[in-house]
Order: structure tokens, then sequence, then C-alpha cells
């Protein structure tokens, strides 16, 4: 019951407004107002700074500068090893699995299509028909950069305007369609063991969402955007490579093509994760 009432109130609020107003606080270099405002995140959700190049709090210029932290170089060992399809980012497994008949479990018999999470490109979506997925859910503690699980090329980014629900799992559990409605950022690429699709998807009081190579993605028209880049000047990143990340948090969808990868034995919904640890082999479906 509470979950329900929980997700049912987010669709009374007005969820752009209050990301706007987070999105402001969260910039302020004022120090009276955003030095506290790391302490008690800090407290509030027990984040382990010892990790971070930046260990004290006050060095941060502002609070997004804190929330996107850069970790020490051997925080997040990438597994390089045979195979490895490494995690795009510390969290927890929100859901993991086949997409079937082009539909991907989001929670509580709630399911989406991979068409509508990619931007509506039935083509597109094709080339995951049968393939498999992973949501990692990053939680306020959590270290929000994503990087690359294998080597790829980059083809394609698309902005997909929507709604800011949060993406935690009382909102997953009941709210239908919920990375399919909510704004998102579907970036594409081709690796050696074929399409890969990464969804960086915002939520409520998300301010932002990141890409090392265009920075902040915001368009202002409301309507579905595309960026070509197989025509371009190469974009090559390597397994481990930092390809974004999420102001004020959110989540990460993975699509793999069919018979790309098997998951590790065992992994399961709920589980921790950490970035870089091996979350499937390439080739072991």
């Amino acid at each position: 019951m509470k979950e329900a009432l929980f997700a049912g109130s987010q669709y009374l609020l007005p969820q752009k407004a209050i990301s706007r107003a987070m999105g402001a606080l969260a910039e302020t270099q004022i120090t009276a107002i955003k030095n506290p405002f790391i302490n008690w995140f800090i407290k509030k959700y027990q984040v382990d700074l010892s990790e971070a190049e930046i260990t004290q709090p006050e060095a941060f210029k502002c609070f997004n500068d804190f929330f996107t932290r850069a970790l020490k170089a051997d925080a997040r060992p990438i597994d390089t090893g045979p195979g490895a399809l490494a995690c795009p980012a510390d969290g927890a497994i929100s859901e993991l699995g086949a997409i079937h008949k082009g539909q991907i479990y989001q929670a509580k018999n709630h399911y989406y299509t991979t068409q509508e999470l990619l931007g509506g490109d039935p083509a597109l979506a094709r080339q995951f028909d049968n393939g498999q997925f992973v949501t990692v859910y990053l939680s306020p503690k959590d270290y929000h950069r994503v990087h690359m699980p294998v080597a790829g090329e980059l083809q394609q980014m698309i902005h997909i305007p929507g709604d800011l629900f949060s993406v935690n799992q009382a909102t997953a559990n009941n709210v239908p369609r919920l990375f399919a409605r909510n704004e998102r950022v579907v970036c594409l690429f081709a690796t050696e063991f074929g399409p890969m699709a990464m969804v960086l998807v915002g939520a409520m009081i998300v301010a932002s969402i990141e890409t090392t190579w265009a920075g902040l993605v915001t368009p202002q028209k409301r309507q579905i955007q595309r960026w070509n880049y197989s025509d371009r000047q190469s974009l090559h990143f390597a397994q481990g490579e930092e390809m974004g990340r999420f102001k004020l948090g959110s989540t990460v969808v993975l699509l793999m093509a069919e018979n790309a990868i098997g998951f590790k034995s065992g992994l399961m919904a709920g589980d921790p994760v950490r970035m870089g640890e091996r979350l499937a082999t390439i080739g072991a479906s």
C-alpha cells in the first residue's frame, strides 16, 4: 500500500519544476548552502568518500561535483578476462534476462517494449530481438559515472523527452512502462560482439544526463532528437572507459543482441553490483 501511494503521488507532482529547482540547488557554489547540503547527504545516505579522489566534502565546488565525483584509479578494477562483459555502473540489479518478443521485464508483471525504450524505431529495436537486457539502479550513495561494458564504436545518440518519475524499486513495481516513459538518452554502439545499447534513464530531481562526447544533453525541443556518429570522425571507447554520468542519480538499461552473452551464474534481481565487475560472459549464451 505504501509503495502504491508513493508511486501514485508522483503523478500529481510538478516533476519538471522540482527537478529544475533541485538542479539549481545542486549547482550553487555558495559555501553556506552547498557544504551543509553535501554533509547532510553523506550522513543521510552513508556515502563512502574514502575511495574518491577528493575526500574532503568542503573541497567540492558544488553538490553536483560531489555527486559525480571521480574515484581513485584503483577503486574499480575492470574485469578484462576472456569474454568479460563488465558492469557499467555501481548500484543494484533491478532486473535482467531475455528480451522475449520485443518485451523487457520491468517488475511485478510490468513490461515495456524495446521499440518504445529506444525511441520508436522498429528497425533499431529488431537488432535486439531475442537478446538480453540488464537494468542497473544507481542509489543516492553510489558512484554516478557510467562506463563501457566492452569496447565499442559510437553509432548514434538519441534524446527522448518524457516524464521524470522516481526510478527506485517502489516506483518500478507500480508505474507501468516506467523506463520507457521517463526522459532518457539512448547510446548505440557497434561492438565486436554485435550491437549494444546503453540507455541512461532520467528520474525525479535528476538535473541532467551527460555524455563524454556531447556534454550536457538537454535539447530544448520536446521531441525526439537524434545524432548520428557513424559517418563522422570515429568515436571509439575502450572497455571500462567513462561514457556518461548522472547528476542526481538514476538507472542504466543495457541491451545486447541475440546469443551475444550469458549472464554470470547466480546473478539475480536485487544483487548489489560494482562498476567493472563481470556481469556476463560474451558468447556464453
